[in-house]
């Protein structure tokens, strides 16, 4: 596997070596010893899986007491992932990246603790799995609103405005919204 320290170094994308011929594939997608010299001693305790359709937009969202490292992939589909550094203490407090994942290209992205995330599906649909590193908790959920001016995402939108839930179009500012220390 190849690992790539993108431009919030804490931020890591992982590029699995996929062996395939005309019956399929094969291709290790997570060793916890590479994970824990890039990424440090996490431990996962909960899996999510979720199916979007086209222009869908989850996030940006956090947990602030509970936060939540998380590991990333889509298996089915495209979409263009964000996260959002939300920690006082970084160097690359505010800044924000964008990477698409998909089934073809088979990345992973670990997004640490402290962090808002979100994507937009690219594709038809998606399906879209992530590891976490606490549980998720409805009472700590916070969420930063995916066109804040301040951050200027870029987000390869299709349509004028994606479709998201009526919690996430209620989400706050990057000035407003809780950080972390």
């Amino acid at each position: 596997m190849e690992f790539e320290q993108l431009s919030i170094p804490d931020v890591v994308l992982f590029k699995p070596k996929v062996h395939g011929d005309d019956r399929g594939f094969f291709m290790e997608m997570y060793r916890q010893h590479d994970f824990e010299k890039l990424c440090g001693a996490h431990q996962f305790v909960q899996t999510n899986f979720s199916r979007s359709a086209q222009g869908i937009l989850r996030g940006l969202h956090y947990q602030l007491n509970n936060p939540q490292g998380k590991l990333v992939c889509v298996t089915r589909g495209e979409v263009f992932d964000v996260c959002v550094d939300l920690r006082r203490s970084s160097a690359t407090y505010g800044e924000w990246l964008g990477v698409y994942l998909s089934e073809y290209n088979k990345h992973s992205l670990w997004i640490p603790p402290g962090f808002a995330h979100g994507f937009y599906v690219t594709s038809d649909a998606a399906d879209f799995q992530y590891q976490c590193t606490d549980y998720y908790n409805p009472a700590d959920e916070h969420c930063l609103v995916w066109n804040d001016p301040e951050l200027a995402i870029n987000w390869p939108l299709s349509e004028a405005v994606p479709n998201c839930s009526a919690k996430d179009l209620k989400g706050l500012s990057f000035s407003a919204c809780p950080k972390f220390d």
